[in-house]
């Protein structure tokens, strides 16, 4: 009987036990009903294996922990894969999301991530070791995250030819 639970928590992981969260931000939200104001909190997670997979999600509860696990439930439905080479990206990208911006640039070994806030965490946790990223407008960590996360959908893999 204890071998069979053990058999159905090990199923329910579908393999999700190398994936690394990070909370990005919580806030505590309100919204105006007929009887006064009801609070809320909503969590911005970003979550990704260090091989190249990364997603962001964001969860909404009236408790820190659940609106948590939503963020980490949507963050592993909205995964994406990102093209590297050598620890670091294969060119140079921009994305943009609301008003703002980020700069991703390709970087010698042995530089590190230079970055900040949320853009740090979508590229540490995609398992970047070598790049330079500037985020330029709007300083929000939701939308400089989806930028990140634009600037990575361009990204075009390397094509070595033969011969």
């Amino acid at each position: 009987m204890i071998e069979d639970r053990n058999r159905n928590r090990n199923r329910n992981r579908d393999g999700d036990s190398d994936l690394k969260e990070k909370v990005v931000q919580i806030r505590r939200v309100t919204k105006v009903v007929k009887g006064g104001k009801k609070m809320g909190f909503r969590a911005v997670v970003v979550v990704g294996d260090l091989k190249a997979h990364v997603g962001l999600g964001i969860g909404k509860a009236a408790e820190v922990a659940s609106a948590i696990r939503k963020g980490v439930e949507a963050a592993k439905k909205n995964q994406m894969t990102v093209p590297m080479s050598e620890g670091t990206i294969p060119h140079d990208v921009t994305g943009q999301f609301g008003a703002s911006s980020v700069i991703i640039r390709s970087a010698p070994h042995g530089t590190g991530v230079i970055a900040g806030g949320s853009i740090r965490t979508v590229l540490e946790l995609a398992g970047m070791k070598n790049v330079v990223a500037k985020s330029l407008g709007s300083n929000c960590a939701i939308n400089a995250a989806r930028a990140t996360l634009e600037a990575l959908k361009e990204l075009k893999t390397e094509h070595v030819k033969a011969g």
